[in-house]
C-alpha cells in the first residue's frame, strides 16, 4: 500500500509528456495545443502510448530512437511535418547535423533519391530555422578507380551482410550483372564507406527504413542479419521494429517481425549446430 508522503509512479502519459517535452525543447508540446481544440484524446494517446510507452523503452538509446523515427519517416516519404519535427527531435536528443545528412544520403540506396533529397531538403530548413551551423563533409572517394570502388564496396558488403548480401549478388549474375555491380560500388562502396554514422546507425536506419516500407521482406532479411553482425543485438534489431508499429503502423511492423523471428531463429540453430 502507498504511504501518504509516497508519490504514485508516474504514469505512461506522464512519462511520454515528459519525455515529448525534452525532444520538443517546450512547454506545454506544440502537439497538445494543435489538438487540444478538436482532438485532445488523439494527444493524450500519442503521447502516453508513442513517448509514455514505446520511446522510454530502455532497449535503445535516445538518439538511436531519434535516427530510427527520422529513417522510417524519410523512407515513407508522407509525413514531412513529422519528418520536421523530429528532425529536431533528433538534434535535442544529441545527434548532430553531420548524422542527419548522412542518413538522408544513406536513405536513397533504398527510398530512391527523390526521398534523399525531399529528406535532405527537410532537414536543411530545420537547421536554417533553429541556425544549426552544417558544413558538409568533404567529397568521400573522390576519383577513386572503379577496381577500388569495388574492392571497398565488396568486403563493406561481406563485413556487413555476409553471405546474405553476396547471395544478392550472385543470384543477379545470369541476368542482371549490371544491377549487383551497382549494389557493390554505389551503396557499399560509396556510401557504406563514408563516415558521419557508425555501421551500427547505419543498419538500425536500413532495418527501419526497410521495415517502414513494408514491401521488401528479402532486403529486410539481409539487413536483419547485417545488424547483428556489426554488433547490434537481438534486443535491438526487435526494439526498431516494435518502433516502426508507432509510425508506420502495425501491419508493417507485424510484416517486419516475422521476418526479424526467421532470422533469430536461424542464427539460434547455427549456433546450436
Amino acid at each position: 500500500m502507498t504511504s501518504p508522503h509516497t508519490l504514485p509512479p508516474p504514469t505512461p502519459y506522464d512519462r511520454g509528456l515528459a519525455l515529448l517535452q525534452r525532444l520538443e525543447g517546450r512547454e506545454p508540446p506544440s502537439l497538445v495545443e494543435a489538438l487540444g481544440d478538436v482532438a485532445p484524446d488523439l494527444a493524450r494517446l500519442a503521447i502516453g502510448f508513442v513517448y509514455g510507452e514505446v520511446l522510454a523503452r530502455p532497449q535503445l538509446a535516445l538518439p538511436q530512437r531519434q535516427l530510427v523515427t527520422v529513417a522510417a519517416l524519410a523512407a515513407m516519404g508522407h509525413a514531412r511535418p513529422q519528418l520536421k519535427f523530429h528532425i529536431a527531435g533528433a538534434l535535442n536528443a544529441g545527434c548532430s547535423s553531420q548524422e542527419i545528412v548522412e542518413l538522408m544520403i544513406h536513405l536513397v540506396v533504398y527510398a530512391g533519391f527523390p526521398a534523399g533529397l525531399n529528406g535532405m531538403f527537410a532537414a536543411q530548413e530545420v537547421f536554417t530555422e533553429r541556425g544549426v551551423p552544417h558544413q558538409p563533409a568533404p567529397p568521400a572517394g573522390a576519383g577513386a578507380a572503379a577496381a577500388d570502388r569495388y574492392r571497398a564496396g565488396w568486403e563493406a558488403l561481406c563485413r556487413i551482410d555476409g553471405s546474405a548480401g553476396t547471395q544478392v549478388v550472385a543470384s543477379l549474375a545470369g541476368v542482371a550483372p549490371y544491377l549487383g555491380r551497382f549494389i557493390v560500388e554505389f551503396a557499399f562502396g560509396d556510401v557504406y564507406t563514408r563516415g558521419g554514422l557508425d555501421l551500427l546507425q547505419r543498419e538500425l536506419a536500413t532495418v527501419a527504413m526497410l521495415s517502414a516500407l513494408g514491401h521488401a521482406a528479402p532486403q529486410l532479411r539481409v539487413h536483419a542479419h547485417g545488424l547483428l553482425n556489426v554488433g547490434g543485438t537481438p534486443e535491438q534489431l526487435v526494439e526498431v521494429v516494435i518502433q516502426v508499429a508507432a509510425y508506420a503502423g502495425f501491419p508493417a511492423a507485424l510484416n517486419a517481425m516475422r521476418v526479424v523471428q526467421d532470422v533469430l531463429a536461424e542464427r539460434a540453430s547455427i549456433s546450436a549446430a
